[in-house]
Order: structure tokens, then C-alpha cells, then sequence
């Protein structure tokens, strides 16, 4: 019920995920990401413990090929199951579980990894490819921001969407990005706004907080 994508930006090593789908809150339990790491999405039938343990094995620096077998063989049942996993290398995997909601599949680019279930057609993927191959210059954050509004432009969620997240993390263990738009009839629509005024009022103010090589320690 969800189309996401994990994306690592080769140029700053910037990891992040973006969402959206007709549910609420996907950002709360179906976007996991570490700095330096990785990423990672979970969704149709959700098992956050996919993200939570996904985490901790990219953080034992395994690529994202192995993190994914591992956290499969570890799930009860893989097959109500969609992951997408970028490692701090920009190495991708996915899984499609063959009972997920069509239409569903996932689908890969240049560092990023976009999947998708219960879509209006694979074309939702390959406008999330292009808008993503076309943004490279840009800051992940709005590439990310592009491409979740890109999907949305060819039919995302077949039922339409009413919750969208962009989550990137960069060398601190705090996010650089975190925004979440949790229940709102025009999600991507939001999405763009609180972009904008998370940009405007709040990064300015996230990148002067202390970083870990200077922050005081107890």
C-alpha cells in the first residue's frame, strides 16, 4: 500500500528514504536510516523489526545484498513483505513478496532502490527512476521530494495517497532531514510545503547543533 525509495547521494554520502501511501504515518515505523550506513524501507504487510535489525547489520558494515537475505530469513512470513535496502556504499537490494497487493514490484537506479505495491502500474517506478536520474545535482532531500512527487504524478497508491515522509540522515546520529506528513487529503501537496518550511526556519538551525567530535561529553 506504499511506494517508497531508499537513496544513498554519492556526492555528500547523505542516506535518506521517502514515502508515501494510503495509510497514515508511513513515516513512523517504515523508514529506518543510519548515518554513514544505510537505509532502508519496509512496507506492505509492515514489519518494523525488518528496519530495526536491517540497521544493525548495515552498521556491522554487511552490503546490502546480505542485510537483505538476513532480515528475510529472520521475518515469519517474507512473502506479505516489500523491502528496500541502499548501503553506505550505494549497493542496493529489494524484495517483492509474491503476495503483496498488486500491482507491486520494485525496481533500481543509481544508488537507490524504489518499490511499490498496490500502484496504478510499474510506471510509478519508472517516473521515480528518471526524476531521480534527472536530479542528481541536488541536495538528496529534494531529490527525494521530486521523485515521491513524480510517482504521485503517474497514479501512486491506487487509492490515492494520505501520508508522505522524507527521512535523511548525514554524519550525525541526529537527522539533517525529518518530516512527516501523517494524515492530510493532499500529502504530496504538504510534503512540498513543510519542504519548504523545514528548508527555511529549521536546517539552518540543525546544521549549527553540535556535531559529535565537539559536542561535550558526559
Amino acid at each position: 500500500m506504499t511506494f517508497s525509495i531508499v537513496a544513498r547521494c554519492e556526492r555528500t554520502g547523505q542516506c535518506g528514504v521517502a514515502g508515501a501511501t494510503a495509510m497514515i504515518a508511513v513515516g513512523k515505523l517504515a523508514s529506518h536510516a543510519a548515518p554513514l550506513h544505510g537505509a532502508i524501507a519496509t512496507q506492505a504487510e509492515l514489519n518494523p523489526y525488518i528496519g530495526y535489525d536491517g540497521l544493525r547489520l548495515l552498521a556491522r558494515c554487511l552490503d546490502a545484498d546480505e542485510v537483505l537475505r538476513q532480515v528475510l530469513a529472520d521475518d515469519p512470513d517474507p512473502e506479505v513483505r516489500q523491502v528496500g535496502v541502499v548501503d553506505g556504499n550505494g549497493r542496493t537490494a529489494a524484495w517483492t513478496g509474491s503476495r503483496t497487493l498488486p500491482w507491486a514490484g520494485h525496481a533500481f537506479g543509481r544508488g537507490f532502490s524504489v518499490q511499490g505495491n498496490r500502484l496504478a502500474g510499474p510506471e510509478v517506478l519508472e517516473a521515480v527512476i528518471e526524476s531521480m536520474h534527472g536530479s542528481e545535482h541536488l541536495p538528496l532531500a529534494e531529490r527525494l521530494l521530486l521523485a515521491i512527487e513524480a510517482g504521485d504524478a503517474l497514479g501512486g497508491d491506487r487509492l490515492g495517497e494520505r501520508s508522505s515522509n522524507i527521512f535523511v540522515v548525514d554524519r550525525e546520529e541526529y537527522p539533517l532531514w525529518d518530516i512527516r506528513v501523517d494524515d492530510h487529503d493532499h500529502p504530496i501537496r504538504e510534503l512540498r510545503r513543510l519542504f519548504h518550511l523545514f528548508g527555511e526556519k529549521l536546517l539552518p538551525e540543525i546544521e549549527k547543533m553540535p556535531k559529535r567530535a565537539t559536542a561535550p561529553r558526559k
